[in-house]
């Protein structure tokens, strides 16, 4: 029997409403085209606003000497060069310009003393250069971004949540089929352009900076349509989350505090940064922390501090030094401004920062040093698109942000994420409006598909006896945090494998209560599907690269492989009809960098 269902067509639709999303309709909208952005939970409400720290672009502003070839040097260097060259290129040219462009639709800025926006130091960059607005830069990119949105009367679709992506008969994507999340009632888009911006996966892991809205959505979507992804062993683990209390485990703490001059200690109050990446360096060679500081600029390619090295050498390192017996009371390491900066400078550079610690943990920054750990933080994987169009490989599909694959390599410099959402939504939008003018007639939708995806959706509630998806969810965060966490063995990884088939098969049992409307049991059980493949793609891709290198540490291939050093492993399912499919894995090589690019990597050593 056919289910009633709300109906909508549009030239673009933008699923996801962060920083990426956000920028991508406005792009596309501005272009003439009918665009609908559709977002799972309230607009304003995106993981962006957790991006704290800044916004990484080489505008030179403290640093005349910064530019994009220092840019996109740092961003290759920390993406241990499996980044797509091309997206690293056009993001170090184009941060500016985008930075610029927020500033004149209203984002208010931190200034220089002469008036100019300013720059805060970061992990990985040569320079200076993440413009900020205090510790609070993600909000008020989504606050600018937003009210931008809605003074062009873009149609916006919220707390709508995405099934599955569809396509005509010729196979091109050509809308999506979802529900309203406070009445379960469905609906679909027909659409000439689908634009992928859904951010991350990390509600896969027990200990994770992400929302509950990061559960994979775009890119096991991608999958199931027969898109390509890359590099999904590529997942960030922060150096800096909150450990204590157990309630807030996982909360990032920014990176802004090392920017602004907060170091790591561990228990026994050493500064052991410096035996990580200086090993030369000795307690006796320096009596104070200024001189150690001092030190370590002159024999080092760093020009700051070590505690502010890329975030996969910091998050082993704290790793260490707590699986040694070093780490604090609750498996942490402390960071300390408060010995470093006056009361009201950390009040008025780290406000939010000050408040979430004195709330949740009640601890006073300014006098207390913070207990912090690594948690999962960011995907560096995704589906894996063109650099110039952001196009998928299936056509009809785009893809802009975390959910994407390619700019970040192995691992990403702090700030160069909401760059990269302001330059490639951008892109993204001008690729699907393109796209969208070229396609001629109106997409039409498969009912048989429509009915499969709704019935599929449905069964959980029609079962009466079966799994619980909370119960279900949590032994996948439990399968992910000890198997395919932020240290990795070949065996794990295999028995990690056996695990999620077995889960999978449990996710294919769920069971229900109640009806369709604000009904969270049910929103987990359909959340579950896609976080299982995504997690199955981490774990195989993981398994495949037999290597450390960057955010992807193996303890049984400790070194980088100078030969998976040319490779991209590359995912695709086999059959692209929806969850539950095998996925297979195969590596590429690296599309070659122009001479004038490479020399680039060369210089500044």
């Amino acid at each position: 029997m056919a289910t009633d269902y709300e109906s909508h067509t549009y030239d673009v639709i933008v699923i996801g409403a962060g920083g990426a999303g956000l920028r991508a309709a406005i792009e596309a909208h501005q272009r003439g085209l009918r665009t609908a952005l559709v977002c799972k939970s309230l607009l304003g409400k995106a993981h962006t606003v957790m991006a704290e720290g800044g916004v990484a672009a080489a505008m030179g502003h403290v640093y005349a000497e910064d530019n994009w070839k220092v840019h996109f040097r740092d961003t290759m260097r920390g993406g241990k060069y499996l980044n797509n060259w091309r997206m690293a290129q056009l993001h170090a040219q184009e941060a500016p310009d985008r930075v610029f462009e927020l500033e004149a639709w209203g984002a208010l800025f931190d200034r220089t003393p002469d008036g100019r926006i300013t720059q805060r130091d970061f992990g990985g960059h040569r320079y200076a250069r993440l413009a900020h607005v205090g510790d609070r830069t993600g909000l008020e990119m989504i606050r600018t971004l937003q009210q931008k949105a809605v003074s062009l009367d873009i149609d916006v679709f919220m707390e709508c949540k995405i099934l599955q992506l569809l396509s005509d008969t010729d196979g091109r994507v050509s809308g999506a089929v979802g529900y309203w999340r406070p009445s379960g009632e469905f609906i679909t888009f027909s659409a000439k352009a689908v634009v992928l911006a859904t951010g991350s996966i990390g509600k896969s892991w027990q200990f994770t900076s992400n929302s509950w809205e990061s559960t994979g959505d775009g890119h096991a979507m991608a999958i199931w349509a027969g898109a390509d992804v890359i590099e999904m062993e590529s997942v960030q683990f922060h150096p800096t989350g909150m450990v204590w209390p157990l309630s807030v485990r996982g909360l990032l703490v920014t990176e802004g505090v090392r920017g602004d001059g907060g170091v790591l200690r561990n228990s026994e109050g050493s500064r052991f940064m410096f035996d990580y990446v200086a090993p030369m360096f000795r307690a006796e060679t320096a009596e104070t922390e200024e001189e150690a500081d001092r030190w370590y600029d002159d024999h080092t390619d760093n020009r700051r501090t070590p505690d502010l090295l890329p975030r996969d050498e910091v998050a082993r390192a704290i790793n260490t030094e707590v699986k040694a017996g070093r780490g604090t009371p609750h498996g942490g390491v402390y960071l300390d401004i408060a010995s470093r900066r006056p009361a009201e400078y950390i009040r008025r550079r780290l406000p939010s920062m000050y408040h979430q610690f004195m709330e949740l943990a009640g601890v006073d920054i300014t006098t207390t040093a913070m207990e912090v750990g690594p948690t999962c933080h960011y995907m560096m994987g995704g589906v894996r698109v063109d650099g110039d169009t952001e196009a998928a490989t299936v056509p009809g599909l785009f893809a802009a942000g975390e959910v994407a694959g390619g700019m970040h390599g192995a691992n990403r410099l702090g700030g160069n994420s909401l760059s990269d959402l302001l330059v490639f939504g951008r892109r993204a939008g001008l690729g699907a409006a393109d796209y969208a003018e070229a396609r001629s007639g109106v997409p039409t939708l498969q009912d048989a598909e429509v009915e499969t995806v709704i019935a599929r959706s449905l069964e959980p509630l029609g079962r009466e006896q079966g799994e619980n998806p909370y119960e279900v969810h949590r032994d996948l965060q439990e399968t992910m945090q000890t198997l395919v966490g932020i240290i990795r063995k070949g065996p794990e990884l295999e028995k990690a494998l056996v695990k999620l088939g077995e889960l999978s098969a449990r996710v294919d049992n769920l069971s229900v209560s109640g009806g369709r409307a604000y009904n969270p049991g049910w929103n987990l059980a359909t959340d579950l599907p896609a976080m299982l493949t995504t997690s199955t793609a981490v774990a195989q891709g993981a398994l495949a690269r037999k290597e450390s290198r960057g955010g992807h540490t193996r303890e049984d291939y400790p070194d980088a492989d100078p030969e998976l050093g040319k490779v991209n492993f590359v995912q695709h399912q086999r059959d692209h009809r929806g969850p539950g499919q095998p996925i297979d894995i195969g590596p590429e090589p690296i599309p070659e960098m122009p001479p004038e690019l490479r020399e680039l990597l060369e210089e500044g050593h």
